[in-house]
């Protein structure tokens, strides 16, 4: 597995765009601290630590998820996680990459 990866920042796959476009729902797992100094519009704040606790949550959530953080390698690990727990996620990296596609 590449260095990107490992962090889920692969550019294979769909696209920030087509997840948008089918109605996916933005996780933003950085602290409340940074979500507090910008954030998705319209984006949930689930802190990684507290996603396994959350998996049921989101689940029933019944949307394609995008995970985002300040880097791209706290999104990546919970989308690593929520692949695992069969939730159809892609990682969007940095909150910004997704906020530029959000009105």
């Amino acid at each position: 597995m590449s260095f990107f990866g490992l962090f889920g920042g692969s550019t294979e796959g769909p696209s920030i765009e087509e997840y948008l476009n089918d109605g996916a729902i933005v996780i933003d797992v950085r602290t409340v601290g940074e979500f507090s100094e910008g954030h998705v519009k319209g984006s949930k704040n689930i802190v990684l630590n507290s996603i396994p606790a959350k998996v049921e949550e989101i689940k029933k959530l019944n949307k394609k998820v995008i995970a985002v953080c300040r880097s791209g390698a706290r999104s990546g690990q919970a989308t690593s996680f929520l692949k695992q727990q069969g939730i159809d996620v892609i990682n969007g990296g940095p909150w910004q990459n997704v906020a530029k596609f959000v009105n």
